[in-house]
């Protein structure tokens, strides 16, 4: 058994100890220290990290009690010097205590249990025992949890025994009947807990709740705590004052400018499917003049697929004539036909894309593809020309 120095203090960052067993498996070196602070991952909070010597830890787990620590390369020397990476531990003390402050104000003012918590990378969350929750209760949730914080409650915490734990006000009774460790925040809860915390509610600096979701019939609520809390911010500043530079008004002027852009690009948007209505009517005039052979074919340089599909559509609707088009500025090919005739475009794709290096497919009456070049579209718009003139 590796004796955990995290449970006599939270806040030891270096410690000096031996190597004990060092162990090559598949997946790399892992090693086992006589004592240790670096931090487990499980329950919900991430593995801490760190150095042993001169080693960087890169992962730690626990088995029957011990711990083992993946490390970057196999020690030299059996007597360490280790360091935990204390911005990571601090990080995860912060969370970790905010989503037990978080939890117990959604038991007491919610009536809302706790189901899981997860703490990423980015965000950590809860799901809690509530179908829904309303924009003003999410709110009223983040002030209560916040003057907690500023009540700065002790936290502590002590192992009990099966007898000793029955006899507290536990959040949930843990299965294990010995050695169960009791994580107290002073005038809020006790809970059964191995986490790490920090040792009071001010030490979590603030929670700023994101959102909340349905999930599965529960309600999941993102979080934020301390440091993070402050980074978010410190983002959002940075996003409203470049918003605000760029428009020329101050941070309270950002939304009705914004409302004003919409209503602009909403304008320019109508007039120019208005202009581009009225070009197509031209362009339609212009491709029916110049058709040969019964098919309607043209390249076009300056637009996409997705711009000629409506001309193709329009094409074999209004006149039932084939067309073919090229889009030479993404390499792709369109094929299309109407009618009655026996002209089957998907069929004709499939037949000789291959030949082309072409990727596509379609239906009877219209298929489309891309291919690796310009030259290998063109070629195949020829090919396709040729074959279907008539």
């Amino acid at each position: 058994m590796t004796k955990k120095l995290y449970y006599d203090s939270a806040y030891i960052t270096e410690w000096q100890t031996s190597i004990r067993t060092i162990t090559e498996r598949e997946d790399g070196i892992y090693v086992i220290l006589e004592e240790t602070a670096f931090y487990p991952h499980g329950g919900g909070q991430p593995c801490d990290e760190g150095m042993i010597g001169s080693i960087p830890v890169l992962d730690v787990s626990i088995e029957d009690e011990v711990i083992w620590h993946k490390v970057e390369s196999r020690p030299e020397e059996i007597n360490v010097l280790c360091r935990l990476n204390w911005d990571r531990r601090f990080d995860h003390m912060q969370q970790h205590s905010g989503q037990h402050l978080l939890s117990a104000i959604c038991l007491e003012n919610l009536e809302a249990q706790t189901l899981s918590f997860h703490l990423g990378v980015d965000y950590a969350t809860i799901d809690v025992e509530l179908p829904e929750l309303s924009a003003e209760r999410q709110a009223e949730l983040e002030r209560e949890v916040n003057r907690h914080i500023y009540l700065s409650h002790e936290i502590t915490s002590y192992f009990v025994t099966g007898e000793e734990a029955a006899g507290l006000p536990l959040v949930k009774q843990p299965q294990v009947t010995s050695g169960i460790r009791i994580v107290e925040m002073k005038d809020v809860e006790y809970n059964a807990c191995g986490g790490t915390h920090v040792s009071s509610t001010g030490e979590i600096g603030m929670i700023k709740l994101l959102k909340s979701e349905r999930q599965k019939g529960h309600t999941r609520i993102y979080f934020l705590c301390g440091y993070r809390a402050l980074q978010d911010y410190n983002e959002s500043q940075r996003i409203l004052t470049t918003l605000a530079q760029k428009f020329n008004t101050g941070k309270d002027g950002i939304l009705d400018r914004l409302d004003k852009w919409e209503q602009e690009h909403k304008q320019l948007q109508w007039d120019l499917n208005t202009l581009r209505e009225k070009n197509d009517e031209y362009v339609l005039q212009e491709l029916l003049a110049q058709a040969k052979g019964g098919l309607v074919s043209h390249v076009f340089e300056d637009r996409v697929l997705k711009d000629v599909q409506n001309l193709a559509t329009r094409l074999t609707s209004e006149n039932g004539i084939p067309v073919l088009f090229a889009t030479a500025g993404d390499n792709k090919v369109l094929l299309a036909c109407g009618g009655d005739g026996d002209l089957v475009c998907g069929a004709f794709f499939k037949e000789h894309l291959g030949g082309y290096n072409g990727k596509g497919g379609g239906s009877d009456k219209l298929a489309q593809a891309g291919f690796g070049s310009r030259d290998e579209a063109l070629a195949f718009y020829e090919f396709a020309k040729a074959s279907w003139s008539v």
